[in-house]
C-alpha cells in the first residue's frame, strides 16, 4: 500500500508555472525552500505520521505556519494507519477536501491557505493485520473489527471516492515481481497526462482545470450522460442509499475513468466502474 501511494506523484502531470510558483510561494513561508533549487518543479508528497496532532495537519502556532494539507497542495497527502490517526484530525480535513482551502486562525491573524491535495490513505483490514489473509488467521472479533473500522467517521469515508482492497502477495507473486511485464509509471504517467489535456480543453465551458473539482452545476452534461444512465444511476443511487454529495463525487470519477480511456462521454461501464469503488471499504460497527 505505501510503496503504491509513494508512485502516485511519479504518474502525476508535472507542475505548470503557476502551480510550482504557489508551491514554491508554501514551502518559502513553511521555511522549506532550498534557495540554491529555486522553483519547486516536483509535487510535494507528505506522509505524516500517526501520532500527528490537529495543529500540525491543518497549520497555526504564532506564526500560523502551513500544516500539512497545505504543505501537500498540488500534490499528494498520504496517511497510512488511517485510523490511527486522532479523531479531531481526521475531522479537520473534511471541509478543506471540499474547499481545497483551509483558514488557520489565531488570537490575532487569520491566514488563508490554498489546500488542494490528493488524499490517499491505507489501513488494515482489522487490528490484527490478517482479516482476508491466506496465509495467516485473524484472531480479531467481529465487534473488534467493527469498532477499529469505525474510527474513520461516515461523512469522512464519504470524502473518499476510491475505495481498494488490496490482497497480500503470495511468495511465487513476490519472486515473479520483477518478472512479469506490467506498465511502468511513465507509461500510466502518459495516459494521464492525455487524461488531464481533455480535463483542460473543457476548461473554457466548466471553468475548471481538473475533474475533481467540477462544479456539480452542469456536472451530468460534461459527462454526456444519457436518460438511460440517469434512470440507472437513480436506481444504484437509491440501492446504495448514496448521499447527492456521493453521486456528484462518482459522476467525477467515471468522467476521468472515460478520460484515460479515451472516450468522449460517459457510458454506463465507467459508471459501473466508479460507484464499485465507491461501495467498497471496511465494515463499520
Amino acid at each position: 500500500k505505501s510503496m503504491l501511494a509513494r508512485r502516485l506523484p511519479g504518474i502525476l502531470p508535472l507542475l505548470d508555472g503557476n502551480e510550482a510558483l504557489e508551491v514554491t510561494q508554501i514551502h518559502s513561508v513553511a521555511g522549506l525552500l532550498d534557495p540554491a533549487n529555486g522553483i519547486v518543479w516536483s509535487r510535494p508528497f507528505r506522509a505524516p505520521h500517526a501520532t500527528a496532532s490537529t495543529v500540525s495537519m491543518i497549520g497555526g502556532g504564532p506564526m500560523c505556519r502551513p500544516g500539512e494539507i497545505v504543505l501537500a497542495h498540488r500534490g499528494v497527502l498520504f496517511l497510512d494507519e488511517f485510523p490511527e490517526f486522532r479523531r479531531s484530525a481526521l475531522e479537520a480535513l473534511r471541509q478543506p477536501l471540499e474547499d481545497r482551502t483551509v483558514t488557520v486562525t489565531r488570537v490575532r491573524d487569520s491566514v488563508l491557505f490554498p489546500a488542494d491535495f490528493t488524499l490517499v490513505a491505507a489501513m488494515n483490514p482489522c487490528p490484527c493485520g490478517w482479516r482476508g489473509s491466506r496465509d495467516r488467521e485473524c484472531e480479531c472479533q467481529e465487534l473488534s473489527v467493527r469498532r477499529y473500522a469505525g474510527r474513520i467517521s461516515g461523512p469522512m469515508l464519504d470524502r473518499l471516492d476510491l475505495k481498494v482492497e488490496l490482497a497480500p502477495l503470495f511468495f511465487t507473486e513476490w519472486v515473479n515481481a520483477g518478472v512479469v511485464r506490467t506498465e511502468s509509471s511513465a507509461v500510466v504517467g502518459r495516459r494521464v497526462g492525455k487524461a488531464r489535456t481533455l480535463a483542460l480543453q473543457r476548461r473554457t465551458t466548466t471553468g475548471a482545470a481538473s475533474n475533481a473539482s467540477l462544479p456539480a452545476a452542469g456536472l451530468k452534461d460534461v459527462c454526456g450522460l444519457s436518460r438511460s444512465d440517469l434512470n440507472g444511476m437513480r436506481r444504484e443511487a437509491v440501492k446504495r442509499g448514496l448521499s447527492a454529495r456521493s453521486l456528484d463525487r462518482s459522476l467525477r470519477v467515471a468522467r476521468t475513468i472515460a478520460d484515460l480511456a479515451g472516450e468522449r462521454n460517459v457510458g454506463p461501464e465507467h459508471l459501473a466502474e466508479a460507484l464499485l469503488y465507491r461501495a467498497a471499504g471496511p465494515a463499520r460497527a
